[in-house]
């Protein structure tokens, strides 16, 4: 039995941050009912990477109903209404004040319903000066500042995936099952109010109190700020490798071991990290050179006989084939689609995994999937 059997949610979602939460309550068992407009969730029409369907879609919304609702109608909003009244969960992500228009404000719900749990998701919450903004996953990126700290020093940059999206959309996941825990014991529900600058400014707490400490952090690509040697050195054969060197007894392995170079720790210059961060240009250029005289398969058993901690720089295609990459497949109105398994592995607990709906159809009935690592 899965943990979260027996339960319903109801997810008035559309994107990603919503279903990402509900796709993982549905992973654990939870019967999840996604609402749909009738011309479906846009995230749909995002691209057709997948069998001809969206990839985001595909991704976040395996195992879940698909029901058709206009809520702009009497009837849609009884057919939700009577959805919400035999739910344990209540997921929503509409632009700010919608539910209140439709008449299901969250003083209302708490009332007629004290047992649910209803998780509002918001670009800024509730009230503030941008409370009313439009938010979506990049906006967030550069108004909290994190694009100013990704890329390379020639300027700002998007992380490459949907980084607050997924984060806000786990930050909910966590919540609802704190909420459906307090429940089992005082049988109250909760009302849950998440936005994603909040959750993203919480990550990016780090870099915000250096930067009120004085020191702001810089764009370094594949660099780090305060260690060094610690990135990214090409190969005689052209692969990039990223090399981190935590501490004295690494740097010294590393210079006999892999450069080949035993009395470079004695120069003054690579002494100690704080020697080697100031003299960065001249540490990554040696290490570079060395780098640059060997096969990629020649530094790989190097570094790896060194106990050196090391990745390469791989590309979408490298995933692909990638030695430790496990992944599921799961059905869909275009046939199979096969993509990574969710992360977490519960022994000898295993899961499996519901279709993904066409508009309006039921696909939460989980079928069994095939869990595998592929082999390069």
């Amino acid at each position: 039995m899965l943990p979260l059997e027996g339960l319903t949610v109801i997810a008035v979602e559309q994107a990603v941050a919503a279903p990402f939460c509900s796709s993982r309550l549905a992973d654990a068992g939870a019967h999840v009912v996604k609402i749909e407009r009738p011309e479906g969730d846009f995230a749909r029409g995002y691209d057709a990477a997948a069998k001809g369907q969206s990839s985001y879609f595909v991704w976040l919304n395996r195992g879940k109903d698909s029901v058709v609702v206009d809520l702009a109608t009497k009837e849609g909003r009884a057919s939700l209404e009577a959805l919400v009244a035999g739910a344990d969960v209540l997921i929503q992500n509409l632009k700010p004040g919608s539910m209140d228009k439709l008449g299901f404000t969250l003083e209302r719900l708490k009332k007629d319903y004290p047992k649910l749990i209803c998780c509002t998701i918001s670009g800024y919450g509730d009230d503030g000066p941008y409370a009313q903004r439009k938010a979506y996953d990049l906006l967030i990126q550069a108004e909290s500042g994190l694009a100013s700290i990704t890329g390379g020093p020639d300027g700002p940059s998007r992380v490459g995936v949907s980084i607050v999206d997924v984060a806000t959309g786990a930050t909910a996941h966590a919540a609802i099952l704190e909420a459906l825990i307090a429940r089992s014991r005082s049988g109250k529900g909760a009302d849950i109010r998440i936005s994603m600058f909040d959750v993203m400014a919480d990550w990016l707490s780090v870099p915000l109190l250096n930067a009120e400490a004085g020191n702001p952090p810089q764009r370094m690509g594949l660099a780090h700020p305060s260690i060094a040697p610690y990135g990214v050195f090409r190969s005689r054969d052209g692969r990039d490798i990223l090399i981190s060197i935590q501490s004295e007894r690494e740097w010294k392995k590393l210079c006999t071991d892999v450069l080949g170079q035993p009395d470079l720790p004695n120069d003054p210059r690579f002494s100690n990290m704080v020697e080697r961060v100031r003299n960065r240009a001249l540490t990554d250029k040696t290490v570079g050179d060395s780098f640059a005289a060997l096969t990629r398969d020649e530094l790989l058993k190097r570094l790896s006989d060194a106990d050196i901690a090391f990745a390469e720089v791989n590309t979408m295609a490298d995933l692909a084939v990638h030695p430790h990459l496990r992944r599921i497949e799961v059905d869909t109105p275009a046939g199979p689609v096969s993509y990574p398994a969710p992360a977490a592995i519960v022994v000898d607990q295993p899961r499996h995994y519901g279709a993904v709906p066409g508009i309006g159809d039921r696909a939460g009935v989980t079928k069994p999937a095939s869990v595998k690592a592929k082999s390069s």
